[in-house]
């Protein structure tokens, strides 16, 4: 979750006033702090290249300013590399005294006027790394670790910083990525066991996945208070499976491979079940996993990332949380469950006064 003060933690459990601001920057110079946002929303949505997606409209002319984006190019909102940091307001005073919670940095995708109105598209950061295709086959060096190479390709876009529990190790010798920078980086995470996410700060933080932690919020199926929980009205066995298979090669050029089996007593497709009592494999290889443990940590890894799109789910109508982002965890009460571990996997907060949407997992 966000940074919110318990105060304001309080008042957004109910009925309360909001506001929104956005400031925008270019080249690390800020080009104005008072982007008049009229509507619009944040989406987000862990199992997309760029999970963040923003829409807002304003008024073409406010305060005697042309919002207009297409007067020049260093325009607060035209798409040259303009950046925005969006700010959501809470009212904790009763009489406009705010608290804002940094909701992020979004890049600045088009922009577009039509008679009164100015429409804005935004996206995630992880848009800059997505479409700077690698000019020249990109190729480690013998002192580079999987680390190293992350930082290679992704900064100067942006600043990566690592978890400390990730442990780095050597690249073998031999590795090369053609053009796909982003994709170069997402085999990179599989074979460490780690995913990337763009921080509220604008920095690109790579940790263990993990479904750990505690719950940040409970939230509860109550009518009369605007919060409405139902179980998503599908179910398919595409693309599921009850075990992952990590294939790799040693440093005598033999083939390794390390299996994880879905072994959770929570799971539909537990390995062994009802789903199949047989082995249903997802299988993938890398030159990078050299070693049986190296596969199965990545294989671990690799089943968490598919039980975000192969698994129970909910949907939560609620009164907008400004503090929440995908992977929150959530203690749920509702639709037949009582205070399930839950993970936050899309979400939808309106940037002005409407509903919050949440798509969550149960764990």
């Amino acid at each position: 979750m966000l940074d919110m003060s318990a105060t304001a933690l309080a008042v957004v459990q109910g009925s309360y006033t909001m506001a929104m601001r956005a400031e925008s920057w270019l080249g690390g110079v800020l080009l104005t702090d008072d982007i008049p946002i009229a509507d619009g929303s944040e989406s987000r949505d862990r199992s997309l290249a760029i999970p963040e997606q923003v829409s807002f409209t304003i008024p073409r002319r406010d305060r005697g300013y042309d919002w207009d984006p297409g007067i020049d190019p260093a325009h607060p909102l035209a798409a040259y590399g303009q950046m925005l940091r969006i700010d959501y307001g809470v009212d904790v005073g009763g009489g406009g005294q705010y608290e804002w919670i940094n909701r992020g940095w979004f890049l600045i995708t088009d922009s577009s006027t039509e008679g009164d109105t100015v429409t804005v598209n935004c996206a995630g950061l992880l848009t800059l790394i997505d479409e700077a295709t690698l000019v020249s086959p990109f190729q480690p060096s013998s002192t580079d670790t999987l680390g190293s190479v992350v930082r290679a390709l992704i900064e100067p876009a942006l600043t990566v910083s690592y978890d400390g529990s990730l442990v780095d190790r050597a690249v073998p010798l031999g590795m090369q990525w053609d053009s796909d920078r982003l994709g170069a980086v997402t085999e990179v995470l599989g074979a460490w066991g780690a995913a990337e996410r763009v921080t509220e700060d604008g920095y690109l933080l790579v940790e263990p996945v993990s479904d750990a932690g505690a719950a940040v919020l409970a939230i509860s199926d109550d009518r009369d208070t605007g919060t409405v929980v139902r179980w998503q009205g599908s179910t398919t066995r595409d693309g599921a499976c009850n075990c992952v298979v990590a294939q790799g090669e040693d440093a005598a050029g033999n083939q390794i491979q390390g299996v994880v089996y879905d072994s959770s007593g929570t799971s539909p497709y537990q390995y062994g079940g009802n789903f199949n009592p047989l082995p249903v494999p997802y299988s993938f290889q890398s030159s990078l996993l050299t070693t049986v443990a190296q596969c199965r940590t990545s294989a671990a890894a690799q089943l968490l990332l598919m039980r975000r799109q192969a698994f129970r789910k909910l949907s939560v109508t609620m009164v907008p949380h400004p503090g929440l982002v995908t992977g929150d965890i959530l203690s749920v009460t509702g639709a037949g469950l009582t205070g399930a571990r839950c993970a936050i996997e899309q979400l939808t907060l309106p940037y002005s006064t409407g509903e919050m949407d949440l798509t969550v997992r149960v764990l």
